[in-house]
């Protein structure tokens, strides 16, 4: 679905998101083919097979459900979210924080607005195929610091992130950072891999698709993506209000079989 023979920064809006109404006050848009949205050229990009922007409303959220074999990250964006699984983890996802859940060898859980909020809560899921499949399943939350220079390590499945307070995915081969920085600011430098995913999550960003004159001016949007392959996305640099992103670093794509 890739081709890795050239640089490309795929530029996909908000508004071409696939939109659902799943259950009476949840409002969700897919980045990808998901539930009953399927386009055969739009499945996955790299190893991440959804990138949904949530919205639930008070008292509103998805019942007990079941998954399997896949790593399922989220990154709340106003509110708060109520986590609860059968292997009895619980938590509250908020702001500033990163969950994520294993679901390996099958797990149900729930997630809802938390009790009492008289405010939606809105976040980004995301999806990730694993590279270790029926393992027990594990969950985890943690705070987030941003780091000084504006790149923050939330979860990765590489050995060189190992000892640091990243959340651990089985994923031996991708990782996801939150990137910050303030108006009119140059993007730090961002970590290399043949495909990256770029979720854009508040402020707004600028850059060009590929280095040199041919390279076309772009810009990013809260709830704007980009996928990017090679040496695409150049000279990333944020907007009047500072900018938010998501960047999952992937270093190989689906495996089959």
């Amino acid at each position: 679905m890739t081709d890795l023979g050239r640089p490309r920064a795929d530029l996909r809006r908000t508004a071409e998101r696939y939109r659902s109404t799943p259950v009476e006050g949840v409002e969700s848009r897919h980045a990808f083919s998901f539930a009953d949205h399927y386009d055969p050229r739009n499945t996955h990009f790299g190893a991440l097979l959804a990138c949904n922007e949530e919205t639930l409303a008070p008292g509103a959220g998805f019942e007990p459900h079941q998954h399997r074999d896949v790593e399922i990250v989220t990154w709340v964006l106003e509110g708060a979210l109520a986590h609860r699984d059968e292997g009895g983890h619980a938590g509250v996802v908020r702001p500033g924080m990163v969950q994520h859940l294993s679901a390996g060898s099958g797990v149900r859980h729930s997630e809802r607005n938390v009790g009492g909020a008289d405010v939606p809560v809105r976040f980004v899921q995301m999806w990730l195929q694993p590279d270790a499949f029926d393992a027990p399943p594990a969950y985890g939350l943690r705070k987030v610091e941003p780091t000084v220079d504006g790149v923050t390590l939330l979860a990765s499945g590489l050995a060189r992130d190992e000892g640091t307070p990243a959340l651990r995915l089985r994923r031996s081969d991708a990782a996801l950072h939150l990137v910050t920085v303030g108006p009119w600011l140059p993007l730090p430098e961002l970590p290399e891999a043949p495909y990256r995913y770029v979720h854009l999550t508040a402020g707004s960003l600028g850059y060009r698709t590929v280095p040199g004159p041919k390279g076309a001016g772009r810009s990013m949007e809260p709830g704007d993506s980009v996928r990017i392959t090679g040496e695409a996305f150049v000279a990333p640099t944020a907007g009047p209000d500072g900018v938010q992103l998501l960047l999952w670093e992937m270093h190989s794509p689906l495996s089959y079989g």
